[in-house]
């Protein structure tokens, strides 16, 4: 079994290798938004497609850039925030980065999705809250070229191709969320609660 060390050190090596995401975490950390991270399928599914033998891109609908500005959580706030991160970028790029101000999730999400939400204190902390404890890993990009890598619930799962909910925050979209997966990797191992 690899160490926690050994875990980050191969995702940070398929993530420099992933063309498109490592664009996007350049372009983030030159615009430099406050407590930025990717997450989401941006950070996973290049590990996925790496260990199924896929291209790295593959199943990449878009990249989640989220960052953390509580000092206006107002729409119009963040919509500056998101024209700004577009005109950083060329096509197809530009219509794939999906930029939100992690401060205001609560606002909305559950409107959105149905289940309340408590107000985050950092980027770092909606990692906490992704329905698969596997899928749970973002990565950002420091100004000196070393990438931060936060992963609450570890890289185990995912190097060994299963996946799990969230042991900490129980959602409704967890079934959902692993048959679109599964559809996708047929490898993966899924673990019901």
């Amino acid at each position: 079994m690899d160490s926690h060390d050994d875990l980050t050190a191969r995702l940070e090596a398929i993530l420099r290798r992933t063309e498109g995401l490592m664009k996007v975490m350049e372009t983030a950390q030159q615009l430099a938004l406050p407590d930025w991270l990717i997450f989401s399928g941006a950070v996973y599914q290049p590990v996925i497609n790496h260990l199924t033998g896929r291209p790295l891109d593959y199943g990449l609908k878009d990249y989640d850039l989220g960052y953390f500005d509580p000092s206006d959580t107002s729409y119009e706030a963040e919509d500056v925030v998101i024209r700004k991160v577009a005109a950083a970028f060329e096509p197809p790029l530009r219509d794939l980065v999906e930029v939100r101000n992690q401060a205001r999730v609560h606002l909305w999400f559950e409107g959105k999705f149905g289940e309340p939400y408590a107000p985050l204190s950092r980027s770092a902390e909606a990692l906490e809250r992704f329905t698969s404890a596997t899928f749970a890993v973002g990565a950002r990009l420091e100004p000196d070229g070393e990438m931060t890598i936060v992963a609450p619930f570890g890289l185990e799962d995912i190097f060994a191709l299963r996946l799990r909910p969230n042991p900490l925050h129980k959602t409704g979209g967890f079934a959902r969320t692993a048959a679109a997966a599964k559809q996708r990797w047929p490898e993966l191992q899924i673990i019901e609660g």
